[in-house]
């Protein structure tokens, strides 16, 4: 049997599901804006990285394990088909969110009179010149407030075929271009062109190097049964290092110091790798099952979140922003506080929502019979 025919799709690890749903939680409380839980109760407000990290780097992860496994038994034509109408997906979702979160913002204007609402979150192009901002918003150049993330996955799902064909003739070294440009954007000031006077958010010149290390870690995982072994001194040392941010954002919060650049998001600043993926390793080191019985409503549903967090972080969006403008018109409130709870619940329902409703199909089929 050759080495590809070998090649199994590894079983589905429930710990990536569910810790994607929990991510996908704290991503709709931070956009809160305004929110105590979104500000002092999720993993960023006590470390150096978030859960935006978290998620490149395991998109990286699956779909470099994903492709790796198509190229082997298809060839590279397998591959790319396999991946290129889910860059067109992502893609044309960004499109949807950006006109539909354009309609929401400027509702939002007109009829809660809230003059400049629209430009203080970067939509003025839009007003000004649509014919110009639309075709900015699809070349993803054009990114108003909270329009980022997701072109940073599409720029680096482009670069993710020549990654692996390197990493499949010169192993390792096949890091070192994604390297090397992420090295640029901190030397020289690498960055691409905002448009509509705005700035592309989430650097994607300095943040493909956490997908394209997620993508190497993944094809190990397929290739080779584990990413990274377990080792005790591997772990103490990634323990180490998410207790001192522990430390370094406690001094933050109380004025003892200014964390600076040192915790850059734009530039993706070297600490919040390390942090990320020693956040990443510990998981993994202490939590090793990787699949388990999913019992209870909750943790069903953080696995359903995880599974379709793509279509959960859009409808975060839209929920959080409606949160947020009850903080600018209320001022801070217990029960807008739990609106936003009550917002992760939702969440949840949604995503669990085409499960529940399979399971409910069956039973009904069954007690007919």
């Amino acid at each position: 049997m050759s080495g590809a025919e070998a090649l199994r799709r590894p079983p589905r690890d429930t710990r990536l599901d569910l810790l994607r749903g929990w991510l996908q939680l704290q991503i709709f409380a931070s956009h809160a804006h305004g929110s105590f839980i979104g500000a002092w109760l999720i993993s960023a407000a006590w470390g150096l990285s978030d859960s935006s990290e978290q998620f490149v780097y395991l998109s990286g992860f699956v779909l470099g394990s994903v492709y790796t496994l198509k190229a082997r038994k298809g060839g590279w034509g397998a591959g790319l088909r396999d991946l290129l109408p889910r860059i067109r997906r992502l893609w044309a979702t960004h499109m949807v969110v950006v006109c539909s979160m354009a309609a929401m913002v400027i509702a939002v204007e007109m009829t809660l009179h809230l003059p400049g609402e629209a430009r203080r979150l970067g939509w003025g192009w839009l007003l000004d010149a649509p014919w110009f901002a639309l075709p900015g918003a699809a070349t993803m150049l054009w990114q108003p407030t909270e329009m980022g993330i997701l072109p940073v996955f599409v720029w680096s799902m482009l670069l993710l075929p020549g990654f692996l064909w390197l990493a499949d003739r010169i192993g390792a070294w096949a890091l070192a271009p994604s390297l090397a440009l992420y090295l640029a954007v901190h030397l020289w000031g690498w960055e691409l062109p905002g448009l509509g006077g705005l700035v592309v958010e989430f650097n994607p010149l300095a943040w493909q190097v956490l997908f394209i290390l997620g993508a190497w870690f993944g094809r190990r995982a397929l290739l080779h049964g584990q990413a990274a072994r377990h080792d005790r001194w591997l772990l103490a040392g990634a323990l180490l290092v998410l207790a001192a941010g522990a430390v370094a954002k406690l001094g933050a919060h109380l004025a003892w110091w200014s964390l600076g650049d040192w915790d850059d998001k734009q530039h993706l600043a070297p600490l919040r790798i390390l942090h990320a993926l020693s956040l990443a390793y510990a998981v993994v080191a202490i939590w090793r099952v990787r699949e388990m019985a999913l019992r209870g409503v909750l943790a069903r549903g953080l696995a359903a979140a995880g599974q379709k967090s793509l279509y959960v972080f859009c409808v975060g969006l839209f929920l959080s922003y409606g949160i947020e403008v009850l903080f600018v018109l209320q001022g801070w409130r217990l029960w807008i506080e739990g609106l936003v709870v009550l917002g992760a619940f939702l969440l949840l329902i949604y995503a669990s929502a085409g499960e529940w409703t399979e399971a409910l199909t069956r039973r009904l089929k069954n007690s007919q019979k």
